[in-house]
């Protein structure tokens, strides 16, 4: 077969034979696809689609193209279980939710991905810790969910190596969009980490990919539907973007606010709803609590009694990272160089953000790549960013920047000055659960 010709062929709008998705996607796996050829079929794919039966070959072909885990193999009976975003500004409840769910007995074994587009991502957040190691190989990946409970990282060389290539390709062609890319990519790194249940966060408004709550829905179901067909049970609800998620985004500020969070030092409200109802759901498909109350209770208790903040602090230290990194997080998070805070020259209540804006300030400030071979700086981003309805007066910033110099700071400064609308009167706040997609 001729790459060409797939793509050719799907341009034009047709369906792709289970055939011709492997030999692509084992050109992507062992690199006899060349990288122009991958972004003309993404491109192509992102305007003309593919049905479910495409999408699901699509799949089943990336997680074919490397190994699945066997947890029994490993000793672990059941109970192992994750969670997935389809990618936010300051979306940092992975790093919360994995040690919390650990902690209630489950087992997370969490492959993350790096930031797409304007959205943030873990892998890049944990490569602010030093000597946290983001790829550590399978073997140390299994070891450390064993002994700890979970271990976040990325996709190895084993598991879905044709999804880690595409991934990398569609954050920089501008078709991180595509529903059926979207669908294979999260499910196969998903069936590929062995998993009894996922829980999905799908994520709608100005700073998601599915900015309208139709194509949030579209997505959703989407992915519950494909992973029936595949046998992986999964939960799923939409989420609201419209705003930061939390107070702080970037990487090292995120990972400074996941300790406040798991610590007790600060839990924003809306970061708070979003991290128990997905880690609820998580309880649920591990059949360690069914009942929400009791999940929610369950939950608190080792936020509370500090299981959870060990857990994450074994992990870290399991991973190559400081194992005090939560009683010496200003020793090993140094912050950026300049910190600036954003007034806005008007004075009221903010009323509407621009959320695809910040996140690409954040970008612009060396937060996140433009290429795929840029290097992050881990330091640089947003703290104190103002929720809609928060009120902004005289001295009220609605955020603070944090950059490598003056003039980066200064250009993030007049991007977030656009971002913020305010307006006279409160508005109302929008939650953060929008819906629960089920099943059809």
């Amino acid at each position: 077969m001729l790459p060409q010709e797939i793509i050719r062929k799907k341009r034009n709008g047709e369906v792709l034979t289970l055939a011709e998705i492997r030999f692509f996607v084992n050109g992507l796996a062992d690199g006899s696809v060349s990288s122009e050829q991958v972004s003309a079929l993404a491109m192509a794919i992102f305007f003309q689609s593919m049905n479910f039966t495409e999408t699901g070959e699509l799949t089943r072909a990336m997680v074919a193209s490397g190994k699945v885990i066997d947890w029994t193999e490993e000793g672990i009976e059941g109970r192992v279980v994750d969670k997935h975003s389809t990618g936010g500004v300051g979306d940092k409840v992975s790093l919360m939710l994995a040690p919390m769910v650990a902690a209630c007995g489950a087992y997370v074994p969490m492959i993350s991905g790096r930031g797409l587009g304007h959205t943030g991502g873990t892998l890049d957040k944990l490569d602010s810790i030093p000597g946290y190691a983001t790829s550590p190989g399978l073997g140390a990946f299994k070891k450390v969910v064993r002994s700890v409970g979970c271990a976040v990282i990325g996709q190895t060389a084993e598991l879905a190596p044709a999804d880690r290539r595409f991934y990398a390709i569609r954050d920089v062609t501008a078709t991180v969009e595509s529903i059926p890319l979207i669908t294979a990519s999260i499910l196969s790194k998903k069936i590929s980490a062995g998993l009894d249940g996922l829980s999905m966060d799908i994520k709608t408004g100005t700073g998601a990919f599915m900015e309208t709550e139709a194509d949030a829905q579209a997505l959703g179901q989407s992915i519950v539907n494909a992973a029936a067909e595949i046998g992986l049970p999964v939960k799923a609800v939409i989420t609201d973007m419209s705003e930061v998620l939390g107070r702080n985004a970037g990487n090292s500020v995120e990972i400074r606010e996941t300790i406040d969070y798991l610590t007790g030092a600060y839990r924003d409200s809306r970061l708070h709803e979003a991290v128990f109802t997905l880690a609820t759901d998580m309880l649920e498909l591990a059949g360690i609590e069914r009942d929400q109350r009791k999940a929610r209770k369950l939950l608190q208790s080792v936020l509370d009694g500090g299981q959870a903040t060990r857990v994450f602090a074994e992990m870290v230290s399991a991973l190559g990272g400081p194992a005090d990194l939560v009683e010496r997080v200003d020793h090993y998070l140094p912050p950026a160089p300049v910190a600036k805070p954003v007034f806005l020259e008007e004075e009221g209540y903010v009323a509407n953000i621009d959320v695809r804006m910040v996140g690409n300030a954040i970008v612009a400030l060396g937060g996140g790549r433009r290429r795929v071979e840029d290097r992050i700086d881990h330091a640089v981003g947003l703290t104190d960013v103002a929720g809609i309805g928060a009120c902004i007066g005289a001295g009220a910033p609605v955020a603070r920047v944090h950059a490598r110099d003056e003039a980066g700071a200064d250009a993030a400064f007049a991007s977030l000055q656009r971002a913020f609308r305010l307006t006279g009167e409160k508005p109302s706040a929008k939650p953060v659960i929008r819906k629960t997609i089920e099943l059809f």
